[in-house]
């Protein structure tokens, strides 16, 4: 735990070396919203093949509100896919919804992963 929480702060101060605290710290408030956001459009359209979408839309989202949003997209992403490993969850999967998180991070449109028929709402 103490190894985690070091690793989350340095990359807290790596992240802001180049801008202001105030502003980062409030992208990645901001960012964290979106990948929630993301995640309960997820759990009430209960598509089939969407997972991947709005793994892809929540990162993108995050990554425009600038540097820290990025940084908490990817914090997120990582904690979930963590998480995801230790309860037995298939590595295969867990590789592909990375792969998604790093598209919509780089800035890539996330509806690449759109799957046919999801509701124009989403």
């Amino acid at each position: 735990m103490k190894l985690f929480t070091g690793l989350v702060f340095c990359s807290l101060i790596l992240g802001v070396s180049s801008q202001g605290w105030f502003s980062f710290i409030g992208e990645a408030a901001q960012g964290a919203w979106d990948m929630f956001r993301a995640y309960s459009d997820m759990r009430e359209a209960n598509y089939i093949g969407s997972d991947k979408y709005f793994h892809a839309r929540g990162n993108y989202d995050a990554a425009q509100r600038g540097p820290g949003g990025a940084w908490a997209a990817e914090v997120i992403s990582d904690a979930r896919e963590g998480i995801q490993r230790l309860t037995g969850h298939g590595a295969e999967d867990s590789r592909a919804d990375q792969f998604a998180n790093e598209w919509g991070r780089s800035g890539k449109d996330p509806n690449h992963f759109r799957p046919a028929g999801l509701p124009s709402k989403y």
